[in-house]
C-alpha cells in the first residue's frame, strides 16, 4: 500500500473506533466503514459488498445492560483490510477474499471485546480526573479529557488497522488461493447462517402480534424474482409510512381504546 492510502485507512479507522461510543455518524458500521476502506483503496464495488454482507451481520448486535456487544468497528475495519491485501496483486479471487473477509470478521468482533476492555479499564482514571475537575469547575480541563478518552478508543482500532496495512499482499494471497473448495463453501454457507442469526436477534427484539403481518409479507415479496432490492426497500418505506400515517390518525380520534399502535386499535374496534 502507498503511504497515502495506509494514512487514510488510518484515518478511517480512528473514526470508525470513536464511533463505536459516540453513534453519531456511524462510522463503526459495517456498510460505512467497510465502503471507506474499499474507496481510499480502490476497491469501493469490493467494499460495499464487504460492507454490505457484514451489516447484516450486525444488525443485532446491541449492547443491551451489562452486555457489551461484539466490536463491530474492528470487525468491519480489519476485515476489509484484509480483503484489500488479498486483492492487491491482482491474483487474488474476488469471491475468495469476500467470503473468507467475512468468515474472520466475527471472531475479530470477540478479539474486539478485549481492546474495548483495556481501553474502558484505561478511562476509569480519566473519569476521576474529570471529577476532580468538576468539583474545581475547571471545564477546560474536562473537555480535553473528553477528548482523551475518545481519542483512544479511536487507537484501539486505529493501531491493529495501521499494523495489518504492512501485511504482505502475496502471503495473504497464497493463503487464500491455498484454501480447499470445501473450506470456501463451507465460509459462505457459515457467513449466511451468521446473517440469519443476525436478522433473528432483530426480529426477537421487535416481534409483535402486530408486526408478524409484515415479516410474512416480506417472504411473499422477496419470492418475487422481478423484485430487486431497491423495490422491496420502496415497498418497506411506503408501507411504513402508511403505518405511521394510521398511527397518526389513530391519535388524532382520541378514543379511548388507542394503545399506540394503529393496527392493534383497528382489531379492537371490531
Amino acid at each position: 500500500m502507498s503511504t497515502i492510502t495506509v494514512i487514510l485507512i488510518v484515518i478511517v479507522a480512528l473514526l470508525a473506533g470513536m464511533e463505536g461510543i459516540l453513534d453519531q455518524f456511524q462510522f463503526h458500521q459495517p456498510i460505512v466503514a467497510c465502503t471507506l476502506i474499499g474507496l481510499v483503496s480502490g476497491h469501493l464495488k469490493e467494499g460495499i459488498m464487504l460492507g454490505g454482507a457484514l451489516q447484516m451481520i450486525a444488525l443485532g448486535w446491541a449492547n443491551v445492560g451489562a452486555a457489551v456487544a461484539p466490536d463491530a468497528a474492528l470487525a468491519s475495519v480489519a476485515s476489509a483490510i484484509i480483503m484489500v491485501i488479498a486483492l492487491q496483486d491482482g491474483t487474488g479471487n474476488v469471491n475468495n477474499a469476500i467470503n473468507t473477509s467475512i468468515a474472520i470478521a466475527v471472531p475479530l468482533s470477540v478479539a474486539g471485546l478485549f481492546l474495548t476492555m483495556i481501553a474502558r479499564t484505561l478511562a476509569i482514571p480519566i473519569v476521576h480526573g474529570m471529577d476532580s475537575a468538576a468539583e474545581k469547575g475547571n471545564f477546560r480541563k474536562i473537555e480535553i479529557l473528553q477528548i482523551l478518552a475518545i481519542l483512544m478508543q479511536g487507537l484501539r482500532i486505529a493501531i491493529p488497522a495501521f499494523a495489518l496495512c504492512f501485511v504482505s499482499p502475496k502471503v495473504v494471497t497464497s493463503v487464500l488461493n491455498s484454501m480447499p473448495d470445501w473450506l470456501n463453501h463451507g465460509m459462505e454457507v457459515g457467513g449466511g447462517m451468521v446473517a440469519a442469526v443476525g436478522y433473528a436477534m432483530v426480529i426477537n427484539m421487535m416481534s409483535t402480534k402486530e408486526t408478524w403481518p409484515f415479516f410474512a409479507i416480506g417472504f411473499v415479496f422477496a419470492a418475487i424474482p422481478q423484485l430487486t432490492l431497491i423495490g422491496l426497500g420502496v415497498i418497506g418505506f411506503a408501507i411504513a409510512l402508511i403505518y405511521l400515517k394510521l398511527k397518526e390518525s389513530s391519535s388524532s380520534n382520541g378514543a379511548s381504546s388507542n394503545t399506540g399502535d394503529p393496527l392493534g386499535d383497528i382489531i379492537n374496534d371490531y
